[in-house]
């Protein structure tokens, strides 16, 4: 395959692996909608929070590193296939010892109100240990780039998941844990009988041979060797061990609040519920709509500027460009967090109730939703300050930052515990913004620095219109009173009136920022707008 092909098939991987994401995160949105109306909050965080990170970690811990050992090769047919034959039997070894731990370390769910937690925990390692038996031939198929095996696998098993969750919560709820856990072994059945099957039908045929397929029978990928190479290839055991010790700090740091959640007891099963039903409604925003935006354009500062260069020594017509175009940025994420800010303090409430009734809407629901809403804000501006400092770093510089990233890291767990054990789950949210508002410190004494020496001054970006902010203060002001007023208790009728309020203040600050911050205008109107369009056609 020529470089030409593999950059095509990747970056249809990339857009199809984006989809999937998207489609995943809206039917689990929908999916939680739905099943709020039958379960309890107690039930939901035992699933998401503790069932669901012992299934995360196991197939983490068992895949990862092989994965990125596997995939380091040459070319696609220097996949040891060997080494992918390890991956169940790893996998087995720490189901076993993960197992134990829920069983027997964490304190277990009262008995009477969430029932059958032992074999939930069983049957959660049995899906886990199903999908890591789909593990080799997802690491063929992604060597070998089938990428509509991938898209076709896990949209079938994600969509056999739902109907079934959906199907046994309506007709059987007494149910409870065995629901989910049936849910997530179908799941995994399905995948690995997607991947079976296509493999089945591929291995041996005409195409295979053509491709040099460096497996001729599914029989050579179960766990008992392969003839032609050594039981352990102590090279790749090698490098495994050592993609092992940075996956295994990517876990904790990735599932740090699960992992304080489930080990040190700072909340309780309802409250871990809802904090995880809240992280997820509130991280799609970030995920849709700012995360794009970071990614395309981390894409054209890496390639305007030259790395590790200070601004003196570079083209100066791409340094003002760079300039230009990270001060809109700044602008626009700017905007869109105090405009999500704003308007999400007084319509947490509404928003909760309609998604998930008063299981949602009552407690500390409304609150933490109003958190995640500043906490948003700051994800804006860091997504966009890094994506050009991550750009603009010499190597060195990236390196050291990775440290200051690992002890900030640390610190968040720290400062997340001693936050949450005095305010609950708020202070997982209060604890991120503090970890947040560090990076950006960051990000803006490097941006500052960088362009000192010159004419240029982006960070201007982050000063708002002084009337876009008088119109974000008075909206402010009248949704608050609107929500005391007519929100939510009141029938629909007032919650229409309150959402109307809503709609003319921020059609207010719409045209106040169309007629004040007209650059910013002018830059979505012929930057952001004809991408997208050029990439919806």
């Amino acid at each position: 395959m020529g470089s030409e092909d593999v950059l095509k098939s990747a970056s249809t991987l990339a857009s199809y692996s984006v989809l999937l994401q998207v489609m995943f995160r809206v039917l689990t949105f929908l999916l939680n909608a739905f099943t709020l109306r039958f379960v309890s909050k107690e039930l939901i965080g035992v699933v998401n929070v503790r069932l669901m990170l012992l299934y995360s970690t196991l197939v983490f811990l068992s895949r990862e590193a092989f994965r990125r050992a596997c995939l380091s090769g040459e070319g696609a047919g220097q996949i040891p296939v060997g080494l992918l034959t390890k991956i169940f039997p790893v996998g087995c070894v720490w189901g076993v010892l993960l197992v134990c731990v829920w069983w027997w370390l964490l304190q277990a769910p009262d008995p009477e109100s969430i029932p059958h937690y032992v074999p939930a925990v069983g049957l959660f390692c049995l899906a886990a240990l199903t999908e890591l038996l789909a593990e080799p031939l997802w690491v063929l198929a992604h060597a070998h780039m089938f990428v509509r095996l991938k898209v076709i696998a896990e949209s079938l098993a994600m969509i056999a998941k739902c109907l079934v969750t959906v199907v046994m919560v309506v007709s059987a709820p007494q149910w409870g844990l065995y629901i989910f856990s049936a849910a997530q072994c179908v799941y995994a059945g399905f995948l690995l009988l997607c991947y079976v099957l296509y493999f089945v039908r591929f291995l041996g045929s005409e195409e295979a041979e053509k491709k040099l397929f460096p497996v001729s029978h599914i029989k050579d990928l179960l766990p008992s060797g392969v003839d032609h190479e050594p039981l352990l290839n102590w090279k790749l055991t090698t490098l495994t061990w050592s993609f092992f010790k940075q996956s295994f700090l990517k876990q904790i740091l990735t599932e740090g609040e699960r992992y304080v959640m489930t080990f040190l007891n700072v909340l309780n099963f309802g409250d871990q519920g809802v904090y995880d039903i809240i992280n997820n409604l509130g991280s799609m925003v970030a995920r849709f709509l700012f995360l794009p935006i970071e990614e395309s354009f981390y894409v054209f500062f890496a390639k305007v500027l030259e790395r590790g260069r200070d601004v003196q020594h570079q083209k100066q017509e791409e340094v003002s460009m760079a300039a230009e175009v990270l001060e809109c940025l700044l602008k626009l994420v700017l905007l869109i967090g105090l405009i999500i800010t704003v308007f999400g303090y007084a319509y947490s409430h509404l928003a909760l109730d309609i998604y998930g009734g008063e299981l949602l809407s009552s407690g500390a629901g409304p609150s933490l939703l109003r958190c995640y809403s500043c906490y948003v804000l700051l994800l804006a501006i860091n997504g966009v300050t890094e994506c050009f400092v991550f750009a603009a770093m010499s190597k060195e510089e990236v390196d050291r930052y990775n440290l200051v990233m690992l002890g900030l890291s640390a610190s968040f767990l720290l400062l997340s515990y001693w936050l949450t054990w005095m305010l609950g789950a708020i202070g997982f949210i209060l604890a991120n913004c503090c970890n947040m508002a560090l990076r950006i410190t960051h990000s803006i004494v490097y941006i500052h620095r960088y362009f000192l020496q010159s004419e240029y001054t982006p960070l201007w970006g982050l000063r708002p219109h002084s009337a876009v902010v008088i119109a974000l203060g008075v909206s402010s002001i009248l949704t608050t009173c609107s929500e005391s007023m007519f929100c939510c208790d009141g029938g629909w009728l007032l919650r229409l009136i309150h959402v109307a309020v809503g709609a003319v203040c921020l059609l207010g600050v719409v045209i106040t920022v169309f007629l004040t911050e007209t650059r910013l205008v002018q830059f979505v109107r012929t930057q952001l707008l004809p991408k997208y369009s050029k990439k919806s056609t």
